[in-house]
């Protein structure tokens, strides 16, 4: 039995589909027994219960021959990472009491990093807990998600211009979800292997300018990528809605991007074959 947190988000749906599609019984984690009713019809077994209720997930848990671990953000937090820390300390000790063999994690480029790259250092968390609890992990450091990019693109569509807090000319490495759900699948048919690390990119490193261009082509009108100034982060993300300890924490995040702190390790370096044209036209 494999075990799926998150999945009707973009990750979670398609580890459990590869799975499915593979012949492998699994169990998916939601909060919304509807919106898992396609995975339901695809033969996966729903079990409702949220990642703060210790009780339920370990019961999801058990049997379980591998789980996916996402961590989504909370845009409400008033002190993320220490809400978040003490959530996922939660959530491992629930792992080890269901003697899960093998856990997927979700993680990020730059979890390497202890301090000073915004919410990314909740996955540093996550990945130092998995790490003391004994248990075979593997961790999943995606790049900067494709899907990102859906929140300005509206903004394109209408204005014709890409708006982006780090310099437009940057070259970054992004990820579509479906190759991240892909992986991770894979991972977890791969198996426990101690602590392995899968640093996972798309097909080429991209700047906003690449970005700009694939929409312009996309929408046959020229969008033109604006760097706007990183001190506008915390007022833009606060009139969507998200606190401002999670608004401070994407101003660093961003500020990281800028410095270029964002590396790989070195570990097993995983190229998705997803095109970021393709994703775009899917947002747009």
């Amino acid at each position: 039995m494999y075990v799926i947190t998150g999945a009707t988000g973009n990750t979670g749906r398609i580890v459990a589909q590869q799975l499915l599609a593979a012949g492998k019984p699994v169990r998916v984690i939601v909060r919304d027994a509807a919106k898992a009713s396609a995975l339901a019809k695809q033969g996966a077994e729903v079990v409702v219960a949220e990642l703060k209720d210790q009780h339920a997930l370990e019961q999801a848990f058990r049997g379980a021959k591998g789980v996916y671990l996402v961590s989504p953000p909370d845009l409400q937090a008033q002190s993320f990472i220490a809400e978040r820390k003490q959530l996922t300390r939660q959530i491992v000790d629930t792992l080890v009491r269901a003697k899960v063999e093998h856990v997927v994690f979700l993680s990020s480029i730059g979890s390497e990093q202890a301090s000073g790259t915004g919410p990314i250092v909740t996955t540093h968390n996550a990945e130092k807990q998995l790490r003391a609890s004994g248990l075979s992990a593997t961790f999943v450091r995606a790049a900067y998600f494709v899907e990102n990019w859906a929140s300005v693109l509206p903004v394109a569509k209408q204005d014709g211009v890409l708006p982006v807090f780090f310099p437009v000319d940057a070259k970054i490495a992004m990820v579509s979800t479906q190759d991240i759900g892909e992986v991770a699948a894979r991972a977890l048919l791969d198996g426990p292997r101690g602590v392995r690390i899968i640093e996972l990119a798309g097909p080429e490193e991209l700047s906003a300018t690449d970005v700009a261009a694939s929409v312009s082509e996309l929408l046959g009108r020229e969008v033109k990528p604006i760097q706007a100034p990183i001190e506008g982060v915390v007022p833009t993300f606060t009139g969507f809605g998200m606190s401002e300890d999670i608004a401070r924490l994407f101003q660093e995040l961003y500020s990281c991007v800028t410095a270029n702190r964002f590396k790989w390790e070195g570990h097993e370096l995983v190229r998705g074959q997803t095109p970021a044209t393709n994703t775009l036209r899917e947002l747009l």
